[in-house]
């Protein structure tokens, strides 16, 4: 039938093109404030890897290294971040395995991190130096010292110098100062690149002046039942000092069979040794050995003071020589986030800006990313490492 259309129908599809309104309307208004959400949100963080052993027998080292960086983000966001962008960091332990510590390198570049600080020990540097150098990732290290990594134009750089630019003081220090010139050594082979690149600087100078080593023994960390034996052996001939390369762990307990064997031992140990787990786990055994550091614990200045009382508030404990490295690093990173130009690669800013800061005085990184950094020697001193001369 043709004729004008019934009321009802007409009020049926009015009240369907109002309905219809008012879901576009609404969808319209859903976009409007996702939208609005989106432009409004927080930009996305800058993200910061870390690389140590935080697990294992020298895990204080890595630990410390792991505060340090975490305390210096945690101070950065506090003060608004980088460029209104917060900072968020993502560690990983490396497990002191080689393939492990490859494995969790790639997946931090995956997960967007450009910049990483570790690793800590030589070993695993030397594992993924070359897989950073392929992923463009660039490592600030902490600790590790094997002149292996020494003069290239990579990605690598460290706040600590290479063995070659403090072993040699060291060397003087135990000939010279401490009169020895029979010297039994022990280092853990677990560790090589690093305690073989320390050895050889160490002994270039130690022997040029009619002093020798008697005997080198190595051992893998975590063999303790073959400690005594080793301590033994060490001391069959007639020597005037041990000296350890080994963890703080590993040099307490060989400090403790040494010293069952002859308690007036000079004992002496590398930098590696130098956290407070060596002075918490060797007690007495350890009193009176010699080490270097990079960390001068006596130091008064306004910095380290802040530094170490921050520290302490956070985790409860002295930062060590990891935790103030380990902070350094981090903050030399944050120093490249926000000075560098747009778009430009952290590596390319710290080639071009080699002053980098530091808590206990600030430092240049060399031609090849080495840091030209102050070292000490320390004995320890009624439960202290207590500092004795400086090294350049």
């Amino acid at each position: 039938m043709i004729g004008p259309e019934p009321t009802a129908v007409r009020s049926r599809r009015a009240t369907s093109l109002m309905d219809l309104a008012t879901r576009l309307l609404a969808m319209l208004a859903l976009c409007l404030a996702s939208a609005c959400l989106v432009g409004c949100s927080d930009p996305a963080p800058l993200k910061v890897g870390f690389i140590g052993g935080t697990s294992g027998r020298g895990a204080d080292l890595g630990i410390s290294g792991r505060n340090g960086v975490q305390l210096a983000v945690e101070l950065r966001n506090a003060r608004g971040g980088i460029g209104g962008r917060q900072l968020e960091l993502l560690a990983r332990d490396d497990g002191g395995d080689p393939e492990h510590a490859r494995l969790v390198l790639r997946e931090l570049a995956a997960s967007g991190c450009e910049a990483v600080v570790g690793p800590m020990t030589s070993a695993i540097a030397l594992a993924i130096a070359p897989l950073a150098e392929e992923l463009r990732v660039t490592l600030v290290s902490p600790t590790v010292t094997t002149n292996e990594l020494s003069g290239k134009d990579d990605h690598f750089f460290r706040v600590v110098a290479p063995t070659r630019q403090f072993t040699e003081q060291s060397a003087i220090h135990l000939g010279e100062h401490l009169g020895l010139s029979r010297l039994a050594v022990i280092y853990d082979a677990t560790n090589a690149a690093y305690a073989s690149s320390w050895l050889t600087d160490f002994r270039r100078v130690f022997e040029s002046e009619h002093r020798q080593f008697v005997k080198v023994l190595t051992f893998e960390s975590g063999a303790q039942e073959r400690l005594a034996p080793l301590a033994r052996s060490l001391l069959g001939e007639p020597v005037d000092g041990v000296l350890i390369l080994a963890n703080s762990l590993d040099a307490a307990l060989l400090a403790q069979q040494l010293r069952r064997i002859d308690p007036d031992v000079q004992l002496a140990a590398s930098e590696w040794a130098s956290t407070a787990r060596l002075i918490e786990m060797g007690g007495r055994a350890v009193e009176g050995m010699s080490l270097a550091t990079f960390l001068d614990e006596n130091d008064q200045s306004p910095a380290y003071l802040e530094f170490r009382s921050a520290y302490r508030k956070r985790f409860g404990g002295d930062p060590g020589f990891g935790g103030l490295t380990g902070f350094d690093a981090a903050n030399v990173l944050l120093a490249a986030f926000e000075g560098r130009r747009e778009n430009e690669p952290i590596r390319a800013y710290l080639k071009r800006a080699p002053h980098v800061p530091a808590v206990q005085g600030a430092f240049d990184f060399d031609g090849s990313g080495d840091g030209k950094r102050r070292s000490y020697i320390t004995t320890i001193r009624n439960g202290h490492f207590v500092r004795v001369t400086d090294m350049p």
